[in-house]
């Protein structure tokens, strides 16, 4: 019984809808019909939720005014009528209750600047009886061009789902996108271990360029360099995020490329070499080159254009990920629990705890990863944010996946509302992941059980974080969710094998699986011939 009130619950969760901020204005003429963006505070108005359900009115266009008093209307000329004036010059509650006495039955703000939820003091609520939202001057401007013989305007908000779809997906890629690094990571310490000890290299990085993190004080120095960063991004976005965007353009093609080389060599594609003045040229590097630079470019170029660009950041976000977890591995259990734990401290501080600290009362994390540009979001106690002008770009870290909310139709309208997964919530558990599958490799453990158990561990704690997401409506910071579900996993299924103490050490203590006998320490890589205990 208790199993079925819960999933009934989830259910509810999932699929109740939830009162919105942003409404549609639907103009018409006859056949021709055309859909604008509102915004309305739904405390104060009362919009029905589709337009069969809304009632029509025509629009009486005001907008040489602002309708602070009654004196320049004429008696009777708006009644019954939607009207549209100006914002500015008085309190919106001021004009609604002129327009009020007009007989109007409803009021339409336009505004040269961005739309934010229309409030007024508690006393005033009670007091306006009509309908009011704001909207885009330029909306307005485009209507009386397109209906320049009079319109019939309808308001409705269609409910926006709790639950949006796009969660789905994003669940989907990250889990893919871990799973697949963890994967590739063990294969490579496979192909190592095959190729005999000669391809290691004494200084931490492999003939392959793999780089591992063995000392506590490089995690420290990383974790410090990342909070530095990211207090650098906050003052000095608007110059600093340009060198993100490079540094994005070539890192993402180079990580595209070792991706496709890496999946074309697996599939067994050959390479057709070709020789020119004594040297040899790989055709298909040359092809898989001209490829990966050529999608990084057009990202660079088109990375503000909303409506598609999504998946071409996905798609170099995804190699990019792959290509980190592949590249960069931590040699044991002690560096795993000291950066997650680390990253989880820093995720927390510059989420909940910077609010506290800014003059505008907004998070430092959330304020870099979304931009200063970014609308639809809390930023200033204002609400919700609608550009004035949604054609204007500002630029925006490539830092994070986006997948469009295939529900929220009056907010896409207003602005594209998308779902995002910050690519350190990606690539930070992905390292346990991958170290895990490692270990499997190093313990010649072929069921994979730690590599399986921690892929599931991050499935899950990516569940958890989306339904707290769902449950709270805000934002949250994934790795509070994600490290415990993945140091823990990790931690109790070693100490169940009776295996904690040669996972905690890692590659400082590599093992048999016959005689279960330490190998050797990174401090005796020179002496092939002795064994040390752990």
């Amino acid at each position: 019984m208790a199993v079925k009130e819960s999933m009934f619950l989830l259910l509810l969760l999932f699929f109740s809808q939830v009162d919105g901020q942003e409404a549609i204005l639907r103009v018409s003429n006859g056949p021709t019909v055309r859909e604008y963006c509102l915004v309305f505070n739904s405390s104060w108005s009362n919009i029905s939720q589709s337009p069969t359900e809304a009632v029509g009115y025509p629009l009486v266009n005001l907008t040489s005014s602002q309708l602070c008093d009654a004196s320049h209307v004429t008696p009777g000329s708006v009644k019954g009528k939607a009207v549209v004036v100006m914002r500015g010059g008085c309190e919106f509650s001021q004009k609604a209750l002129v327009a009020q006495s007009l007989d109007a039955s409803v009021l339409l703000i336009a505004s040269n600047t961005d739309l934010v939820i229309p409030a007024a003091n508690e006393s005033e609520y009670s007091k306006v009886k009509i309908p009011l939202a704001l909207l885009r001057y330029r909306d307005i401007l485009d209507a009386l061009k397109v209906f320049p013989q009079g319109m019939e305007v309808r308001l409705y908000a269609p409910p926006v789902p709790s639950f949006d779809a796009s969660i789905i997906v994003m669940l989907l890629i990250a889990v893919f996108t871990v799973t697949m690094g963890g994967f590739w990571s063990g294969a490579a310490e496979k192909a190592r271990q095959a190729a005999g000890p000669s391809s290691e290299a004494g200084d931490g990085r492999s003939d392959s360029g793999e780089l591992s993190l063995y000392s506590p004080l490089k995690v420290l120095l990383f974790v410090a360099m990342m909070c530095v960063m990211l207090v650098l991004m906050y003052f000095f976005y608007k110059w600093l995020v340009y060198v993100i965007i490079v540094i994005f353009c070539l890192a993402s093609a180079s990580a595209l490329y070792n991706c496709l080389d890496s999946l074309m060599t697996a599939v067994g594609c050959g390479t057709l070499s070709v020789s020119f003045r004594e040297r040899s040229v790989s055709v298909r590097s040359l092809l898989l080159a001209a490829v990966c630079i050529t999608l990084s470019v057009i990202w660079g170029v088109y990375r503000n254009d909303d409506r598609w660009i999504w998946i071409l950041q996905d798609l170099l976000g995804i190699a990019f990920c792959l290509n980190f977890l592949k590249t960069i591995s931590l040699s044991n259990f002690k560096i795993c629990v000291i950066l997650l734990s680390l990253l989880l401290l820093y995720d927390v501080f510059f989420v909940f705890i910077t609010p506290f600290l800014t003059p505008n009362g907004e998070s430092i994390m959330v304020q870099v990863a979304l931009g200063p540009g970014a609308g639809g979001g809390k930023g200033g106690g204002k609400g919700v944010v609608v550009p004035a002008d949604p054609t204007s770009s500002y630029e925006k870290l490539p830092v994070v996946m986006r997948i469009p909310q295939f529900s929220a139709v009056a907010q896409n309208l207003c602005m594209m509302q998308f779902s995002i997964l910050g690519y350190g919530d990606i690539i930070i558990p992905g390292l346990l992941v991958a170290y895990c599958h490692r270990f499997d490799v190093w313990t010649g453990n072929s069921r994979r059980t730690y590599f399986i158990s921690c892929a599931v561990a991050y499935a899950v704690g990516l569940v958890v974080t989306f339904a707290v997401m769902l449950v709270s409506k805000m934002g949250q910071p994934a790795l509070l969710y994600l490290v415990p579900c993945t140091l823990f996993t990790s931690s109790i299924l070693a100490s169940v094998r009776k295996e904690f103490k040669e996972f905690w050490a890692g590659t400082s203590c590599k093992v048999l699986d016959e005689s279960r006998k330490p190998l050797l320490s990174d401090g005796a890589a020179g002496y092939a011939g002795e064994v040390r205990n752990c």
